[in-house]
C-alpha cells in the first residue's frame, strides 16, 4: 500500500487542525497518512513519500512562513516533478494570494497538484471546514 504524509506548520493551531482532518480523510480514502510538523521531517524524508498533503497560512504579506516552512519548500520544490502533491492552509487576511502563489510554484516544478486552487481557510476552521478537510483528503487518497 503507497503511503502518504500530511506536513504542516501551524502557529495559531488552524492549520494543524486542517492537516489532522485532512490525514483523516486520506486514511478513509484507503492510504496509510503519517502528520508531522515541518519541524519533524526534511525534505529528503519527504521525498520517501507517495503523496504529500503539505500545509502552511498565510504569514506576512501572504508568504509562506519564512523560518522553517519556505527552506522546507524550497528545498523540496526541485524534486517534486511529476509527484502527486495537495496544497492547504489558513490565513486571516489578505484573499488567498499566498495560496495561488505556492500552487503556481508547485505547477512550475512539473508536481501534479491535486485541485487547481489548493484548500484553504479563513482563521479557526468550523465543523463545515473541517468536514470540506475531510473530503478533500478522502480526494487526495484516490487521486
Amino acid at each position: 500500500m503507497s503511503k502518504a504524509a500530511v506536513i504542516f506548520w501551524s502557529q495559531t493551531g488552524n492549520t494543524e487542525q486542517m492537516a489532522d482532518a485532512i490525514a483523516a480523510g486520506i486514511r478513509a480514502g484507503g492510504m496509510e497518512c503519517d502528520v508531522k510538523n515541518v519541524a519533524e521531517t526534511s525534505a529528503a524524508e519527504a521525498l520517501g513519500y507517495a503523496k504529500l498533503a503539505l500545509g502552511c497560512p498565510a504569514m506576512g504579506a501572504e508568504v509562506l512562513e519564512e523560518a522553517e516552512f519556505e527552506p522546507f519548500f524550497t528545498e523540496l520544490e526541485g524534486k517534486l516533478g511529476g509527484r502527486k502533491l495537495a496544497l492547504f492552509g489558513s490565513y486571516g487576511w489578505g484573499d488567498g494570494q499566498w495560496m495561488r502563489d505556492w500552487v503556481q510554484r508547485a505547477n512550475d516544478a512539473n508536481a501534479n497538484v491535486y485541485t487547481d486552487e489548493g484548500l484553504m481557510a479563513h482563521e479557526t476552521p468550523d465543523e463545515d471546514v473541517l468536514a470540506q478537510c475531510r473530503a478533500f483528503g478522502e480526494g487526495f487518497a484516490a487521486y
